[in-house]
């Protein structure tokens, strides 16, 4: 399965400026995602971090990744997110930063659901550019009920 950013909008609910991923290139339900994300000069960080040298910061490299995440997760549990059901982070580890991140490089982002239990996912996840190792952690996430 793939999805455009139209089909994107509807599965999670994240929002310009925060909206970090572009495209799905390959969706298996229960199993794995493969996503894009269109580095930018245009993006809103870029202008502070850092001006001389325009870095991604690596927690939106990892934010990119979660929102790959959550995405999978709600294909996975077949569930659209609505105002009541947020995909939240439960954890973060071996988080690991191995490349810079510049404006017209094409994140690429890999996510596999490793574990699915008592509401909670685990997921190990990567992002490449051209090839190259740039980030890859482990994520827990679960969905919430808000009222």
């Amino acid at each position: 399965m793939t999805m455009d950013i139209h089909e994107i909008l509807k599965k999670i609910p994240h929002r310009y400026p925060i909206l970090l991923v572009d495209r799905v290139l390959e969706l298996k339900k229960n199993e794995s995602i493969k996503a894009l994300k269109n580095v930018s000069i245009n993006e809103p960080y870029f202008s502070g971090h850092f001006p001389q040298r325009p870095v991604m910061p690596g927690v939106l490299m990892i934010e990119a990744l979660a929102q790959a995440a959550a995405i999978l997760g709600f294909e996975t549990l077949g569930i659209t997110p609505d105002d009541n059901a947020l995909f939240y982070f439960a954890g973060i580890d071996g988080a690991r930063f191995k490349r810079p991140v510049e404006p017209g490089d094409q994140l690429v982002l890999e996510v596999v659901l490793v574990r699915q239990k008592s509401g909670i996912f685990k997921f190990e996840a990567r992002a490449t550019v051209d090839g190259e190792l740039a980030v890859e952690a482990e994520l827990l996430c679960t969905v919430r009920r808000i009222p």
